[in-house]
């Protein structure tokens, strides 16, 4: 696995096309565990969660930036503790 996050950039894209380019990375570089999505539809933070539960991965963090949100993402759910 590649230590480095993946940029994803959908700014100024209307959702579902953020959540949809995210998954096409995931698919397109399983070598790589983390991502960082880059959006600017709030929807972002809605869809984004409800796409890494249903790949078994998790959302690690979410960063208002000035134009645009960036929501780290995990390809696999990280163990607490």
């Amino acid at each position: 696995m590649t230590d480095e996050p993946r940029v994803i950039d959908a700014r100024g894209h209307r959702c579902p096309v953020p959540s949809l380019r995210l998954r096409r990375a995931l698919q397109d570089h399983p070598e790589t565990d983390r991502f960082v999505l880059l959006a600017t539809d709030p929807m972002a933070r809605i869809d984004v969660p409800f796409l890494m539960t249903d790949l078994g991965g998790a959302v690690l963090d979410v960063v208002d930036a000035d134009d645009h949100i960036a929501i780290t993402v995990s390809r696999r759910v990280v163990p607490l503790g």
